[in-house]
């Protein structure tokens, strides 16, 4: 045979027996596939016969590959590429699963470069936490794009997160590419900065792909990076790398965790689809308890793999508990343990940032902000961010929009259990009292930003170290409440189980209107059961006033009237032996609301206006305008609609008298009412577009949907019909978003046959409003 046929037939050999093997294929496999005999794919790879056009299609599939790249894999390389091509990619994993976004990105980021930087080295960066599967990814995609790379394929394990402390120097790594590329011994330079040089000269227009795994650092890399226009560098790293983003041209990956569906396929691929199949409720769990982290699935299936007789649902009831679940992801080996191979990245951290890690780990709530998590290690503003920053870099916490942090939920584990090991019990409860002390002073202000006439609770002062944020104006109260929700409703739940019983109660005290305004009724109750125990417990009787209050004004909204009317009565009794005018006041209000709720409208006079005396008397001005759109508004529900305009205009004027905005969008919508049965119909349109828009900027929910209803009526009798329709689909969309089926329900029906509803608009009410609940809470 003469030398050049030879020569075509190891180069075709190697690069169509690299791709089957890359694919987990033997020769009999892939000629199942393509319906031969064996015999025929071996004359293949030994370069005997070609594949016919006909079937080059069918082997392209086959073999995973394009018609190109298929044609590349049957090309002869030349001489070069025979003597020195280096194949140093390590196997593909097997039963690699899921990653289609991730894998199509970095075939885009390839092609890309090809098309409009052809001058340039190309650099991806694949980032992640810990047992994410960045190396698996790298590799899969490695061995899928090899054959466009014809010159070699060079790889090395930076180890910069290695158990051991020591990584691989670029020197190291430099001279082992120069063993690859074939350089004798002899011709290797001295010093490392001509064998750095040697090492991008071998390199200087052939196209290879370099894949530099497990980097510590941007320091480590840089060095390593050739000068090749046709060369292709894949790293990846725990750490953020956005320094070669920044200067070298980088282009980044941040791997997460895989999707739910595509973890409970890679446990089916590890222990096998019919076992799955047999539990799949368990299989499930499994996936969710592990996180979706490749790495814990991984292991969870290693688990059920050497014990082929336990039920997955046993596996599962080990991992749900909380506190063994780490225990439970080690497979005995450092790098089949998820606790190991989270601490080789933890080891790397300044101490600062490593404290910042383990106090994350005792934050109740699901995200930090930046000012909490000042607050928590008790560090300023800036010292905080910086923490956050090296954790953020390092893949150990995720930064989400809005300068929010969060913990994924196994790394939340071996935070807490580092707490538990390093840090002692008085600054565990220091970290978490402080951290409490700045959700509750932040929502008290917050609160009150809202809700101008919430009832005060004297508060003790921030310990030190806590440094409260004080939003400035009732939008940024709100969105603080928005941004915090999910974080406060942990943190009651958590004061009350760690012993804080006063933050439990007074942060359920200061979360109460963000919650009743946005229509979060069952957590008002629940936040409000949780208080009340709380308050119990201390035995403080002006707290136990306060929570049975709030306990009985969130059952009132959710209908339970019964529950509410006893509790009213606790509380009632408690405000008066207390000598607490102000709470007896509060109640007299809320008792009004619920009077209303029953259809008692003479019983909603009675309590409105002694609760307007109260007001009065103790010259609290901002519930005494509340008072007064009760009292107007009451009149209108008893059909004396000249008094309920007077007294209502008299509310406004005292809502702006004392600048209590959230309040002015109740009296507008009590006024509208009035104005309605009074036969001012444009009229009652503007002001019920007043309240929409007033309950719209206070992020009222429920009451904005009020007033769209209230508006749609006002539009029916005007017999602006799809007006009206218009406003009542609005209203219905949120009430059904709300989960309110009763208000639902009336405007449903008044959508269903309009006509049916309309009115004189000055005949006197023989039925409450669909939707009416007019009374302004007191909170």
């Amino acid at each position: 045979m003469p030398a050049d046929a030879a020569s075509t037939t190891v180069a075709r050999r190697r690069r169509l027996v690299q791709r089957r093997k890359a694919l987990g294929l033997t020769q009999e496999a892939l000629a199942e596939l393509m319906a031969v005999g064996r015999s025929t794919v071996v004359r293949w790879e030994r370069g005997e016969s070609e594949p016919l056009p006909w079937i080059r299609p069918k082997l392209a599939w086959a073999l995973k590959v394009s018609a190109d790249l298929l044609e590349s894999l049957l090309a002869a390389d030349d001489q070069r590429g025979d003597t020195t091509a280096p194949r140093q990619l390590p196997a593909a994993v097997a039963d690699f699963t899921g990653r289609a976004v991730e894998l199509q990105r970095l075939t885009q980021v390839l092609e890309a470069a090809k098309a409009s930087r052809p001058g340039t080295v190309l650099i991806s960066v694949i980032g992640g936490m810990a047992g994410v599967g960045k190396t698996a990814l790298a590799l899969h995609w490695a061995h899928r794009v090899a054959g466009r790379f014809p010159d070699g394929q060079l790889y090395v394990n930076l180890r910069g997160f290695d158990p051991s402390g020591t990584s691989v120097t670029a020197p190291e790594a430099i001279r082992g590419f120069l063993n690859a590329l074939e350089v004798a011994p002899e011709r290797v330079p001295a010093s490392p900065e001509a064998q750095a040089g040697l090492y991008r000269s071998l390199l200087a227009d052939r196209r290879m792909l370099i894949v530099l795994d497990n980097a510590r650092d941007e320091q480590q890399v840089r060095p390593l990076l050739p000068a090749s226009a046709g060369a292709l560098v894949l790293v990846t790293s725990r750490s953020q790398l956005t320094g070669l983003a920044a200067t070298d041209g980088a282009r980044l990956l941040s791997l997460d965790v895989l999707a739910h569906g595509e973890a409970t396929q890679l446990l089916a691929a590890r222990i096998g689809p019919g076992r799955v199949a047999a539990e799949p409720g368990a299989a499930g769990e499994i996936a969710a308890l592990s996180a979706c982290l490749p790495l814990a699935v991984a292991i969870a299936a290693a688990r059920a793999a050497t014990r082929p007789g336990l039920p997955l649902a046993a596996l599962a009831s080990e991992l749900r508990n909380a506190s063994g679940r780490l225990d439970a992801l080690d497979a005995g080996d450092p790098a089949a343990s998820v606790r190991a191979v989270f601490s080789w990245s933890v080891r790397h951290l300044s101490p600062d940032a490593a404290r910042m890690f383990r106090l994350l780990g005792v934050h109740p709530g699901p995200d930090i902000s930046g000012p909490a998590a000042a607050s928590l290690a008790g560090c300023d503003p800036a010292r905080a961010r910086r923490r956050l920053g090296e954790l953020a870099r390092a893949h150990l916490i995720s930064e989400r929009a809005g300068g929010r942090y969060a913990f994924h939920d196994l790394l939340r584990s071996y935070a807490a259990e580092q707490a538990h090991d390093t840090d002692g019990e008085p600054e565990r409860d220091a970290a978490t009292g402080r951290v409490l002390d700045h959700y509750l002073h932040t929502a008290a202000h917050a609160a009150h930003l809202l809700n101008p006439s919430h009832e005060p609770v004297a508060l003790a002062p921030p310990g030190p170290g806590a440094a409260p944020e004080q939003p400035a104006d009732h939008q940024q109260a709100l969105a603080w409440f928005e941004d915090e929700h999910r974080v406060l409703l942990a943190a009651i739940a958590r004061s009350a189980q760690s012993g804080f019983d006063v933050h439990a109660w007074q942060l359920a005290w200061a979360l109460a209107p963000f919650l009743q305004a946005r229509g979060h009724w069952q957590e008002w109750a629940a936040t409000q059961r949780t208080a009340l125990g709380a308050a119990t417990r201390l035995g403080e009787a002006a707290a136990q006033a306060v929570c049975s209050r709030l306990l009985a004004a969130a059952y009132s909204d959710l209908g339970d009237y019964d529950e509410s009317a006893s509790l009213f009565t606790t509380s009632l009794t408690l405000y008066r032996r207390l000598g607490n005018r102000l709470g007896e006041a509060k109640v007299q209000h809320n008792l009004a609301a619920l009077a209303e709720g029953q259809g008692r409208y003479d019983d909603v006079l009675k309590h409105a206006e002694e609760a307007l005396r109260l007001y009065r008397a103790i010259g609290d001005k901002a519930s005494e305008a509340g008072a007064l759109n009760n009292v107007g508004w009451t009149y209108g529900l008893l059909g004396d609609y000249e008094q309920a305009r007077t007294l209502c205009r008299q509310a406004l004027d005292l809502c702006r008298e004392v600048g209590h905005h959230w309040l002015e969008g109740y009296v507008w919508d009590s006024l509208g009412y009035a104005e309605h049965h009074l036969g001012n119909l444009g009229e009652a349109a503007a002001c019920y577009q007043r309240a929409l828009s007033l309950h719209r900027e206070a992020g009222d929910r429920f009451t904005e949907a009020e007033a769209l209803a209230h508006l749609g009526e006002t539009r029916q009798a005007a017999g602006e019909l799809a007006q009206a329709r218009e406003a009542w689909q609005q209203a219905l969309a949120i009430f059904d978003d709300l989960r309110n089926r009763d208000a639902a329900d009336k405007v449903r029906v008044l959508l269903a046959s309009p006509g049916d509803h309309l009115a004189e608009a000055d005949s006197p009410p023989n039925r409450p409003r669909p939707v009416a609940v007019g009374t302004a809470p007191a909170r």
